[in-house]
């Protein structure tokens, strides 16, 4: 897909805000629960909560039309690069085979994905390219 197929890209300032709102609302409800539960605030020493997050991460997005929290309040959503709805294959390509390329060049693929949502005119980074995905200000169809 060309760079004028895409249809308004949402860049870096705006992903990383929805990712810091994201983590704050997991944090905090998360955190909760545990605390409830288990009577510590650290949800990451539960494997089940932890489960919990990766799920929501995971399957928020196909059921919610590519929106988690933090992107749906600041009006962003992953879409396929076609401009359709994201599907389990999609999310698992996105977070889990990108965190891995993530992982295995140490945090060097992360940064320079950084560097290409906020360079590109398409402003995708690396996990988009593996997963055939996009973020972008467009709502979804009606």
């Amino acid at each position: 897909m060309s760079y004028e197929e895409v249809e308004r890209p949402a860049g870096f300032w705006i992903r990383l805000g929805a990712s810091l709102l994201d983590g704050i609302i997991i944090f905090i409800v998360l955190g909760f629960i545990s605390l409830i539960l288990f009577g510590d605030f650290d949800y990451t020493k539960s494997i089940s909560l932890s489960i919990v997050e990766f799920l929501y991460i995971l399957l928020l997005p196909v059921f919610w039309y590519g929106y988690v929290l933090g992107k749906r309040i600041c009006g962003i959503r992953i879409v396929k690069i076609d401009g359709s709805n994201v599907g389990i294959l999609n999310m698992i390509l996105r977070w889990v085979v990108g965190g891995i390329i993530y992982a295995l060049t140490l945090g060097i693929a992360l940064i320079v994905s950084a560097f290409m949502v906020g360079l590109r005119e398409d402003k995708r980074a690396i996990h988009d390219f593996v997963a055939g995905t996009y973020v972008t200000h467009m709502p979804p169809e009606a």
